[in-house]
């Protein structure tokens, strides 16, 4: 194909050609990568379709008339299957997804209230679920240490209880624990199931490859000693399909792996004849991997029941991965769905010159835009089914997302039908009574911040960036964006005691992550950044002293954004943060066990005075 041909055909497909980096350098998209991009796509040939008569999609409010020139004869099929025929203008439709079917074009018509309400000013607290175990208790925390956790913050006045995702991840692969590298997004992890099993050796880290195969073994004793009855039976009813399809693979990777693209190729396809007999050669375990869904989801209705009854506002808050594994169980259900042959990523830069390539499977918003944006709506809609606050995480890919194609070639951004995107977050969240909260950290786009004020979906400020200048000068607490999650740090940074001490500045050293001789300007800009923010916080912290948790929440309950979230390590005094960054086997990310009981945390005297500075804000 020639050069024009090719160009036109990336741009028509939402290739960005061209982005200036962190570095303020002009990156230049291959033609190699453009081809790779758009074959990942499936958008293969040379052909370049004509302009339809009709948008692909088009946004519009609920009750109102449809703003679309339809001048022919129209048929449209409402969200509930209702179909409306007509000529000329369109009506007011509900909410929801309809399709405009006319002279041969098809239109999605996502009907979404333009605006989501903001919450009222309120608090809550982050915690890692997997961790709430103490030392000596050992185990995996569980779905019931949630829950008691909730009414503990409940009590205090906390209006809600955020986690990381909890996504059906990798029961045979010990290994793949990440809960931002998920196997499928609209199922929910049975690690958390409460059992009575506890690690064979309490200790101060959670050792999955003893734990995980204790937990799901005493899952397994359960359901053979009581089997499940009717309301089990009418849950497969209908979750249907999709179910049994997601249980089979659980089933299978038992047998094959973890991970569908090592298994034999007569097994990748879900609808192939070698699956079929599979599915009647692993009926029983497949049944005991749907009870697990079913068990999870009760248990996850049960902890948002509580948590409301303690008094929250919102209950749990909930966090959506980016992507998914690009062999795990959501794409081996859903291939069409998912761009093969690229990951989603980032480009070079400051923190990884290289850049960074995630190991996780785009949407592919082809198909994502034919489909009416079904799987990110279905997505959207199991995650608020039980909570009442939900973040999206990166955000920024609602705009362009960064795709590393496959092989030694550079990435490139591609476009993604944000405004659509959006619309179908406020209309879930509209249909939910839920908050929406987009990690918009990083590097921004240009109008993504506007667009999604203007969707009245919260941004994420973090007080630890939130300053300018050297000295640091640090933002005061009127200035902060309302439509915003503002906290401290993030699992992704230092705790407050670990900021303060440059923890992770000397435990990247110790790692070789950081070059030595870059430490002591490190350490130095450090200090003079806890000496800018006890600046900060002196004319709140009513006589706390500016090292404690409660001179930091001092600041934070002050500012305008509407919600805020004290971090349970900042509470407990911890030096270490969650996640590192940058590293797998090196730190131990995600696996450390929080030193007390859910009912110690609950009981914290730093806790309790953080909960009395944020009523006393007006929280």
């Amino acid at each position: 194909m020639t050069d024009q041909t090719l160009n036109d055909r990336a741009l028509r497909a939402g290739i960005i050609p061209e982005f200036r980096d962190l570095f303020g350098v002009t990156q230049t998209a291959t033609d190699e990568t453009k081809l790779a991009l758009l074959h990942a796509m499936g958008l293969d040939g040379d052909d370049i379709a004509p302009t339809p008569l009709l948008p692909r999609w088009h946004v519009c409010e609920p009750g109102v008339p449809v703003a679309l020139d339809c001048p022919g004869n129209w048929r449209l099929r409402l969200e509930d299957g209702t179909e409306i025929e007509g000529r000329g203008a369109l009506p007011a439709l509900p909410l929801g997804r309809h399709l405009l079917e006319s002279a041969g074009a098809r239109c999605w018509l996502l009907s979404a209230p333009a605006r989501l309400p903001l919450p009222r000013k309120m608090w809550g607290l982050m915690a890692p679920l997997a961790c709430l175990r103490s030392p000596d208790e050992g185990g995996i925390g569980s779905y019931d240490d949630l829950a008691q956790l909730a009414e503990g913050v409940g009590a205090l006045g906390g209006a809600f209880l955020g986690i990381n995702p909890i996504h059906a991840g990798f029961p045979v692969d010990p290994g793949g624990f990440s809960p931002y590298t998920p196997s499928h997004r609209r199922r929910f992890a049975p690690l958390y199931l409460p059992t009575a099993t506890s690690a064979p050796e309490p200790g101060p880290l959670v050792v999955l490859p003893e734990e995980l195969p204790a937990r799901m073994q005493a899952l397994e004793d359960e359901f053979r000693a009581a089997p499940p009855g009717s309301a089990f039976d009418a849950y497969l009813e209908h979750e249907g399909e999709a179910l049994r399809i997601f249980a089979l693979h659980q089933a299978l990777s038992e047998k094959l792996g973890a991970y569908w693209d090592s298994w034999p190729v007569a097994y990748h396809d879900p609808k192939g004849e070698a699956v079929r007999r599979a599915a009647h050669e692993l009926a029983g375990r497949s049944r005991f991997h749907a009870w697990l869904q079913y068990k999870a989801e009760g248990a996850l209705s049960e902890t948002q029941h509580r948590a409301k009854a303690s008094g929250m506002d919102l209950g749990l808050y909930l966090d959506l991965a980016v992507g998914t594994h690009p062999h795990g169980a959501e794409t081996w259900e859903d291939r069409q769905s998912f761009a093969f042959g690229a990951s989603l990523g980032a480009p070079p830069d400051a923190f990884a010159p290289q850049g960074q390539n995630w190991h996780l499977a785009p949407f592919n918003p082809a198909h994502l835009i034919d489909t009416g944006f079904e799987a990110l709506a279905l997505t959207l809609r199991q995650q608020l089914r039980f909570s009442g606050a939900l973040r999206i995480d990166h955000i920024l890919g609602f705009e362009r997302a960064y795709w590393v194609p496959d092989g030694d070639l550079p990435g490139a951004y591609v476009t993604m039908p944000r405004d659509a995107m959006l619309a179908i977050a406020r209309m879930e969240a509209a249909r939910a009574g839920a908050v929406i909260v987009g990690e918009d950290l990083g590097v921004i786009p240009d109008g993504l911040q506007h667009a999604l004020e203007d969707s009245g979906i919260l941004g994420c400020r973090l007080m630890c960036f939130e300053h300018a200048g050297d000295p640091p000068w640090y933002r005061a607490p009127q200035d902060y964006t309302e439509g915003a999650i503002a906290s401290f740090s993030s699992h992704d940074l230092p705790t407050w005691r670990g900021w303060r001490s440059g923890r992770e500045i000397t435990l990247r050293r110790d790692m070789g992550i950081t070059p030595p001789e870059h430490v002591e300007g490190m350490m130095s800009w450090r200090g003079r950044e806890v000496e800018g923010f006890d600046g900060a916080t002196g004319p709140y912290r009513d006589g706390y002293a500016p090292e404690t948790p409660e001179a930091m929440a001092s600041l934070l309950a002050q500012t305008a954004s509407r919600m805020v979230a004290l971090q349970i390590e900042d509470m407990l005094g911890l030096d270490n943060q969650p996640n590192m960054p940058g590293t797998v086997w090196q730190y131990p990310n995600w696996r450390q066990r929080l030193p007390t009981g859910v009912a110690e945390i609950s009981a914290s005297p730093v806790l309790a005075n953080c909960a009395r500075i944020m009523k006393r804000a007006g929280r």
